[in-house]
C-alpha cells in the first residue's frame, strides 16, 4: 500500500509543478513577459523538482528510495521558496539599494566563481522589482512563493510519511506453509 500511495503523491506533486511550469511559460512566451535573473533561478528550481517527481513516479521506489525522491524533492523547493521570498523582500526595498544594471546569467557563469554568481543574482536588480504582471492582486514573485510553498508542504508530507511508515505484518491466515 506504501508503494502505490508515494507514487501518487508523486505524480501530483509532478502535475502541480507542470502546472506551474506550463503557467510561467505562458507568462514568458503567450503574454511576452520578460523574467528576471531570480525568476529564472526560481524556474530551474521548479524544472528540477518537475523532473525529480516524474522519475520518482516512473521509477516507484521502495521505502528508502521514497524519502530520498521525497528529501531531494523538499529541498528543491525549499530553495525555490527561498528565492522567492528574496524576490517578495526585494520589491519592497527602495531603489537605491539594487543594482542598476547586471549582465546575464550565462555572462556570470563564465566570468565569476560560484559563490560570487549566488551573491550577485540575489543581490536583486531592478528588472527583479518591477511589477509586471499581477493576478489577484498577487505579483509573479508572491504567486511563486505561493506555489512553492504548497510544493514545501506536500514534499514534506511526503518525507514525513516516509519517515513514520511502519510496515505492518501481514495477518496470520491459520494455514500451515506445507500445504
Amino acid at each position: 500500500m506504501f508503494l502505490a500511495c508515494s507514487r501518487v503523491m508523486f505524480l501530483v506533486a509532478f502535475l502541480a509543478s507542470a502546472l506551474v511550469l506550463c503557467a510561467s511559460l505562458y507568462l514568458e512566451y503567450g503574454a511576452g513577459l520578460t523574467p528576471c535573473l531570480l525568476c529564472l533561478i526560481q524556474r530551474y528550481l521548479l524544472q528540477a523538482f518537475c523532473l525529480v517527481n516524474l522519475i520518482a513516479y516512473i521509477h516507484a521506489p521502495r521505502h528508502f528510495g521514497s524519502r530520498v525522491y521525497s528529501f531531494l524533492a523538499m529541498l528543491l523547493a525549499i530553495a525555490g521558496a527561498a528565492s522567492a521570498t528574496k524576490q517578495v523582500l526585494s520589491q519592497r526595498l527602495a531603489p537605491e539599494q539594487l543594482m542598476i544594471c547586471q549582465p546575464d546569467l550565462a555572462h556570470l557563469w563564465n566570468n565569476l566563481p560560484l559563490s560570487q554568481i549566488f551573491m550577485s543574482v540575489y543581490r536583486g536588480t531592478q528588472a527583479c522589482v518591477q511589477i509586471q504582471w499581477t493576478l489577484f492582486d498577487l505579483s509573479i514573485p508572491e504567486l511563486s512563493l505561493l506555489a512553492f510553498s504548497g510544493l514545501v508542504v506536500l514534499t514534506l508530507f511526503q518525507v514525513l510519511r516516509s519517515l513514520f511508515f511502519r510496515k505492518r505484518p501481514l495477518p496470520a491466515t491459520g494455514r500451515s506453509r506445507l500445504h
